[in-house]
């Protein structure tokens, strides 16, 4: 009951890993607030963010896989108990598990992968959506991500939290976009209008002309191959009643008559011949009916060298018209449909084009109106992120640095996905420089101090309960170290937060420490992760001060920077 009550507001609740790359097996937990992964240069301390990738949807490969071992398995337990959005989700998607929430990766040695979220499996994509919901991570090269524009407007609005009217933005640009598109196609259809509606009407004309309300091409070709095979129709026919019945000497009925006379006879001797006597005498009787049926069909059938002609002439102009349009001749019925259901479009087109232009004009409208309330919202959020990005700033080493997020209107007038703003993060870094976009700051410690500063400020509005840091400090030492460190603590309040860290001043911040240790005394070199006791933290921190060799003076430093971290809220 102590363990359940305690994880009411926690988030990742463990983290389960099973032949992963130096991982053979780990089995953790994590608790609330802020928690540090700390270790000696190539320990393993980055396997762990690549697990929680890997099982929150990131392309998988069979180098993963441990050595020697058939497959590598990642396990996720997240309490969501807080986490309504993640607890409808799953609801909606039927995945649902009260208020606990497991998610497995499994990646087999030959590349293949399977997810599962609450014991059913799913889709890469659907583990994917979940996870945005339940994790954030802000990778060491995270600096290198916002100098892209489109990122830049990406924090902006999640800062301003204005998803909600984004989308209605981005929806409206659709439906202008597909009006837009089809009235263009139709304006220039209709430049060439008239020849193009002349041509479909002689086409269609020319295709009426084989009566195409009782067409008919297999019954045509049947009929036309019957008169021109006539002739020899009416010859072997004839033959034919001849040997069948005609012919009183060695016709097929004189041959059967004779037979059941014979064997009749003989069933005088033999009764049980008289079951075959039946049997011809049965054939007999088909064979007479068969060429009383061929005589009838042959005196019905008559020579019609005019039909014919009709009949070659009416196939030889369906051959050309189905050459000449591609077609089968069997689809040309299709094809005059077709043609006059294009007719009546052009026809109807500048009706159309009077309604697209309404339409696309409405749509423009309310796009405008949308877009330019965006805006106002924008200019005004920049004004406020700016001036918490620059005060951070300030705090983490660049007293004379100044943020700005400069949003101003796109060259072009068309309507465009996300609004018409371009939002463009620059920097001021010394008194009377002109600020220069984010991309050209020079210092790479300066860009990470920048980046971290962005980095928090954004995510002080965000939703996602477990944000994990990876080395997002380097390039950062001293007392602005410390003030990360505070920072990061600060941001862990209602929330979860992992940092891989290599500073001491940030390691002290932490409600948890996790260490990482390398064990190469087997054949394959593995990883282990384990919770350090407060003495045990002491010892880290001491290590991470004063490198190889640990004097009482560096254990008094960590135990002080201990406790002033602990008295931090």
């Amino acid at each position: 009951m102590e363990r359940r009550l305690s994880r009411l507001i926690e988030m990742l609740v463990n983290l389960n890993i099973i032949d992963l790359a130096v991982v053979k097996s780990l089995d953790l937990d994590l608790g609330k607030g802020m928690s540090v992964l700390t270790g000696e240069t190539g320990a393993g301390k980055s396997i762990l963010l690549t697990a929680l990738g890997l099982a929150l949807g990131d392309r998988a490969d069979s180098g993963y896989v441990r050595p020697e071992c058939k497959r590598a398995e990642i396990n996720l337990e997240f309490d969501l108990s807080n986490i309504p959005s993640a607890r409808q989700w799953l609801i909606d998607n039927e995945l649902d598990n009260e208020a606990d929430c497991f998610i497995r990766r499994v990646v087999s040695d030959d590349g293949r992968s399977k997810a599962y979220i609450n014991n059913r499996p799913v889709t890469l994509q659907l583990l994917q959506d979940l996870s945005e919901k339940l994790v954030q991570i802000h990778g060491q090269h995270a600096h290198l991500t916002l100098l892209n524009s489109d990122e830049q407007r990406r924090l902006l609005d999640a800062f301003g939290k204005n998803q909600t009217l984004i989308d209605k933005v981005n929806d409206i640009y659709r439906e202008w976009q597909r009006t837009y598109k089809e009235l263009e196609n139709l304006t220039k259809a209709s430049i060439d209008q008239s020849q193009r509606e002349e041509f479909l009407r002689y086409q269609i004309e020319e295709l009426e002309q084989l009566d195409l309300q009782n067409y008919n091409y297999t019954a045509l070709s049947e009929e036309h191959s019957k008169l021109a095979n006539l002739e020899n129709i009416l010859a072997i026919g004839q033959r034919q009643v001849d040997n069948l019945y005609e012919n009183d000497q060695i016709s097929v009925n004189q041959m059967l008559n004779q037979s059941v006379n014979e064997i009749t006879q003989l069933s005088e001797y033999a009764p049980e011949l008289l079951e075959i006597c039946t049997l011809l005498s049965e054939a007999q009787i088909q064979t007479e009916e068969a060429a009383l049926q061929l005589r009838r069909f042959i005196q019905t059938q008559e020579a019609d060298p005019k039909r014919l002609e009709r009949l070659e002439n009416q196939i030889g102009r369906i051959q050309k018209l189905s050459r000449k349009h591609h077609v089968n001749p069997e689809d040309l019925p299709q094809l005059s449909d077709n043609l006059k259901r294009e007719l009546v479009g052009l026809t109807h087109s500048s009706e159309r084009i009077g309604e697209l232009g309404l339409l696309t004009e409405q749509s423009l409208g309310r796009y405008n109106q949308l877009a330019e309330e965006l805006s106002t919202r924008r200019r005004r959020q920049a004004i406020e992120l700016q001036t918490q990005i620059s005060l951070m700033i300030k705090e983490l080493g660049m007293p004379q640095g100044e943020f700005i997020v400069e949003c101003s209107a796109v060259e072009s007038s068309a309507p465009k996905l996300y609004g018409k703003d371009k939002i463009e993060f620059m920097v001021c870094a010394n008194p009377g420089l002109p600020p220069k976009p984010l991309a050209k700051v020079a210092s790479g410690g300066e860009l990470s101090r920048i980046s971290l500063a962005i980095q928090v400020t954004t995510s002080n509005d965000n939703t996602t309960p477990t944000m994990i840091f990876d080395e997002v400090d380097s390039g950062i030492g001293g007392g602005t170290a410390e003030i990360v460190g505070q920072k990061l603590r600060r941001l862990s309040i209602g929330r979860q937060v992992i940092c891989v860290t290599h500073l001491p001043q940030v390691a002290a911040q932490a409600h948890a420490h996790l260490y990482v240790e390398k064990n190469s005394q087997t054949d394959v070199t593995s990883s282990t992760v384990r919770q350090l006791d407060e003495n045990e933290r002491i010892e880290e921190i001491a290590r991470m001060l004063g490198g190889v060799i640990i004097t009482e003076n560096t254990r008094a430093h960590a135990r002080e920077m201990l406790t002033t971290g602990n008295n931090n809220k």
